[in-house]
């Protein structure tokens, strides 16, 4: 790696596969030094059961994931997680249009929520571990300008709760408690942790 700077590879014969096309997901495993995984997009039924509340519905969808990438990758690690983003009890999905993300950014402006992050990790012999992190995050109240500003520039796509914190929403948060990297997408600590409890021994090397 250039500058001398160490990175970490699995041992040989173990790999990684990360239950997930999130780029942002990826980019945090890579902060880590994590490049030698692969990403594999579970595609799952993430329609919320009633009445699911946010904390089983967030866990269920990771387990989901990381059972169904597993069956396609037997012998290596499977992360999975997914991020929920509630107001109260409600959860606010990925909007789908850019009327629906006003709503997410109005129902946030000037109120505190909650970013719900469950992760899955399937080690050998099918041990796993699931893990549920909540960060909370607190919003500046929003004037109709920084609305149509965010809305306009179409960060909010594909985005829970219509918003990036790693992105220009950045502007609008006040206070947050908990994991940043969780709001991001991924408690990338928690996540290293359970990876090393599972026997996933990082290799460091010079390249």
């Amino acid at each position: 790696m250039e500058n001398g700077k160490k990175a970490f590879l699995p041992p040989d014969g173990l790999e990684l596969v990360l239950a997930s096309g999130s780029p942002r997901r990826s980019d945090l495993l890579k902060q880590i030094g994590l490049e030698n995984f692969l990403s594999d997009a579970a595609d799952v039924d993430e329609t919320v059961k009633k009445p699911e509340v946010p904390k089983k519905y967030a866990a269920r969808i990771a387990l989901e994931k990381a059972e169904t990438v597993k069956r396609r990758h037997p012998s290596r690690f499977v992360l999975a997680a997914d991020t929920v983003v509630t107001c109260g009890t409600r959860i606010l999905d990925k909007p789908r249009s850019k009327v629906q993300a006003e709503k997410c950014l109005r129902r946030l402006s000037g109120r505190r929520h909650n970013v719900l992050g469950a992760f899955v990790v399937i080690g050998e012999n099918n041990q796993y571990v699931k893990r549920l992190v909540i960060s909370s995050v607190t919003f500046k109240r929003l004037d109709e300008q920084e609305i149509s500003n965010y809305l306009a520039s179409e960060e909010w796509i594909g985005k829970a709760g219509g918003y990036a914190i790693q992105g220009r929403g950045a502007a609008f948060i006040k206070k947050i408690q908990g994991s940043y990297s969780n709001v991001v997408g991924l408690p990338i600590h928690e996540v290293y942790n359970v990876l090393r409890g599972l026997g996933f021994n990082y290799k460091e090397y010079n390249r």
